[in-house]
Formats: structure tokens, sequence, C-alpha cells
């Protein structure tokens, strides 16, 4: 991490850019202290549907997908929950 005073930021931009491209990171300082970062800019990544298919162990993968059981759903929600067709259920009987 290279650190720059702000009057040689002036003078160097296009240089302390080149470095930033190349992943260097330029703390720019004014009167000794730190006030701005010079980093690579990198696009945000969308979002990965299946990134972790295969890396997570088969038991938690079942617990997971398995439905919520009626006691489950009272701890979550409190004594009424709706079930997935839109009917609501009273799930204290």
């Amino acid at each position: 991490m290279r650190k720059v005073n702000i009057d040689e930021a002036k003078a160097t931009l296009a240089q302390l850019v080149e470095a930033a491209e190349n992943g260097e990171t330029i703390v720019l300082l004014r009167a000794g202290k730190p006030v701005a970062k010079l980093v690579r800019y990198s696009t945000p990544a969308g979002i990965q549907l299946g990134v972790l298919k295969g890396r997570m162990p088969a038991g938690l993968v079942a617990q997971i997908e398995r439905p919520f059981t009626r006691d489950e759903l009272v701890s979550l929600f409190g004594a009424a929950a709706e079930p997935t067709d839109g009917d609501p259920v009273d799930v204290r009987k």
C-alpha cells in the first residue's frame, strides 16, 4: 500500500491510476493523515445461482430442504402460521 500526499497525487495522477489498475492500493494523505483511497474498480458480480452446489454437507442440505414442523413454525412465527397455499392455519390445534 503506497501512501501519497495530495499535492504529489495531483502531479502524478495518471501514474497512480495505472498503479491502482494493476492492483496496488494508494492512500491519499492530507497533512499526513489518510483522507482517501485509490483502488482498482471492479464491476460487482451479478447473482450466481448454484455456486454452492456440491460444496455443502449432504446432512445440511437435507435439513434445509425438509418442511418445518408445526412446533418450529410456532417458535419462529408465533401462534399462527400461513402455509404456502395461502390458507391461514391456526397451529395451536
